[in-house]
């Protein structure tokens, strides 16, 4: 078995993706005082274990994918986060940015496995419409917010101020928290005062969570699309190598016949 083939291996991605979760678990454990006092002379132990094991996965990704390696941004966050926790500043000033680099060994999961890897590039690739959601989720907060600071701005309960307060009140109604209460109060002024709440619900609850939701999907069908042709070129590269190999045969033979035909 080659490198390549090792490290392309689900059983290679399984030890590392296993490695990465057992010692965020240790990390977990360590955030105990009294686990950390009881397993001290094993900690030390445990971390050049798992370091060592990384240095090896980052050694065979090297010899296997020698300079294409870095055309990955994900392999060279990988190299960045392996070759900084060697670096000795545990003892020293710098002990809160080794821990730091300790941790972020976890995020190295998204890499170890291809599926979480697509994930992670599908949510990125969505920022873009994200953002413009999100822009246009402010405008509709701003809107309310400021509707609601001339209509209750009266109220005991503060909650209604001004712009900004009126803009978190929202958000605390956006996510359902007692957001009846808020209601209930703002009709003591006036009855008809649901329809504030209610319209605000249904546009910027449900109509963008469906947009979110439809953007997440676009970006699912755009990298499906992505794989489908990256298969179907693969495909066709060994068509064209199969028929480049014909060939070859054919002009052999050829090249044969006439030979003994001259003999």
């Amino acid at each position: 078995m080659t490198l390549q083939q090792i490290r392309e291996s689900n059983i290679f991605s399984n030890i590392t993706t296993t490695i990465i979760i057992v010692y965020a678990v240790i990390l977990g454990f360590k955030t105990s005082a009294e686990i950390e006092s009881a397993f001290s002379n094993w900690w030390y132990y445990l971390d050049l274990v798992i370091t060592l094991y990384f240095l090896f996965e980052i050694a065979l990704k090297l010899s296997a994918d020698k300079m294409e390696f870095f055309k990955d941004s994900w392999n060279i966050f990988d190299f960045i986060i392996v070759v900084a926790t060697l670096l000795p500043i545990e003892e020293s000033e710098f002990a809160m940015i080794a821990r730091l680099l300790r941790l972020f060994r976890v995020l190295r999961v998204f890499n170890a496995r291809p599926e979480l890897k697509n994930i992670i590039d599908m949510l990125i690739g969505a920022i873009p419409s994200i953002v413009d959601i999100v822009i246009l989720m402010f405008i509709i907060f701003y809107i309310y917010g400021t509707i609601g600071s001339f209509l209750f701005g009266s109220l005991e309960s503060g909650l209604w101020d001004n712009l900004l307060i009126s803009m978190l009140t929202l958000f605390r109604v956006l996510t359902f928290e007692d957001w009846t209460d808020v209601m209930y109060e703002a009709m003591e002024l006036n009855p008809w005062y649901w329809l504030y709440f209610v319209s605000f619900i249904i546009i910027a609850a449900f109509v963008f969570f469906n947009l979110f939701v439809a953007v997440i999907i676009g970006e699912m069908e755009k990298l499906r699309e992505t794989g489908l042709e990256c298969e179907i070129s693969e495909e066709n590269r060994r068509l064209n190598e199969i028929e480049h190999e014909l060939k070859e045969i054919k002009q052999l033979l050829k090249e044969s016949l006439k030979e003994n035909k001259r003999e």
